[in-house]
């Protein structure tokens, strides 16, 4: 029985709570369609607006001249006509908007007016669409894109391709599908807050990953079920331990991360292909496939890992982390030479 606000009491029946659930599930729908329908008028709008200036600055000589102060004038006059949401640099994002996007129907409503305001902020019309891709893709929040955009995820993933790898990444997102895919290098682990010069442990930073596993997440990419840390491997009268293990449910594999606080040695290749062939023996299932070992460490000797690696069959990888945000100007230069090279 429920007492209600009269103090009658009502009987509480299946009926009568579906009544309720009904209710709640009609309004909600109701609102979420409310908010979509905001979201794509304020798009429109935002694109319209860039179309009409663009068109007026392409009206002739004597309005290309007042182009110059054309968007200055306009955010006064808009502003003082129709209120807040008129300033130069929204102005300036929406004439962008509609450059980047000239056909309107290429413009994706799953995404806010936020999104594109951050996305716009990259002058590389592949970057504009590889981020536009994994938006849609990862249902990334504003935050989340912020984030990725700082780490510089673009240039890290296209620096590992070649130049046909990063036509793809521009134009279908970041695709995984080998075991390649889910690395980078470096991993950008600045959310973690150790300091970059301060002594600082393993365990530490093991422990740091567990904490901001959410952030941590996303750095690895989609895909990745976080299984657990300090994963027990016995081994007849031995035991070792896995830093952690995750399940990537878009390969169907295991993957196994050691953490190394300075340079990652050969030893540590060995160690990491003892790990993958217990799992293959003991943990994955007939219908897993193999597993994947990431070695992460602050330094790796090309070579040294090279050698290392060779003859292996197991998919063991040597990849760098950081903990600071990398410089993007540094990764895009250095994008530019391979791709003019290519």
């Amino acid at each position: 029985m429920k007492i209600e606000d009269n103090g009658i009491a009502q009987p509480i029946n299946h009926e009568y709570q579906q009544l309720i659930d009904d209710i709640t599930i009609l309004w909600s729908q109701a609102k979420e369609r409310a908010i979509g329908a905001v979201n794509t008028e304020l798009l429109e709008a935002n694109w319209r607006t860039g179309k009409y200036i663009v068109e007026y600055e392409q009206g002739g000589k004597t309005r290309a001249e007042y182009g110059k102060q054309l968007l200055i004038n306009l955010a006064k006059d808009l502003t003082l006509r129709n209120g807040r949401g008129f300033s130069r640099s929204n102005l300036l994002y929406m004439r962008k908007f509609y450059l980047a996007f000239p056909k309107s129907e290429t413009v994706s409503h799953q995404l806010s007016w936020s999104h594109y305001f951050e996305i716009l902020k990259c002058n590389d019309p592949m970057e504009i669409q590889f981020y536009l891709k994994q938006c849609v893709k990862e249902g990334w929040k504003v935050r989340e894109l912020k984030r990725q955009m700082k780490s510089a995820l673009f240039q890290r993933l296209a620096l590992s391709t070649d130049k046909e790898g990063v036509l793809a990444l521009a134009n279908e997102g970041h695709q995984v599908m080998t075991p390649q895919d889910i690395i980078r290098d470096p991993f950008v682990l600045e959310f973690t807050g150790l300091p970059q010069k301060r002594r600082y442990k393993e365990s530490d930073l093991e422990a740091a990953l567990k904490t901001n596993m959410e952030q941590f997440l996303l750095e690895l990419g989609r895909g990745f079920a976080f299984i657990g840390r300090q994963y027990v491997i016995p081994i007849g009268s031995r035991q070792f331990k896995v830093d952690m293990v995750f399940y990537h449910c878009i390969l169907k594999c295991y993957v196994l991360i050691d953490l190394k606080r300075s340079e990652i040695k050969h030893n540590d290749i060995g160690q990491m292909n003892l790990y993958l062939n217990y799992f293959k023996a003991e943990v994955c299932q007939p219908d897993d496939n193999p597993p994947i070992g990431i070695v992460l460490g602050a330094k790796k000797d090309e070579l040294l890992m090279e050698y290392a690696l060779q003859g292996i069959t197991n998919q063991l990888f040597a990849a760098r982390y950081q903990l600071y945000l990398p410089k993007r100007e540094e990764l895009q230069a250095q994008l530019d030479k391979l791709l003019e090279l290519s």
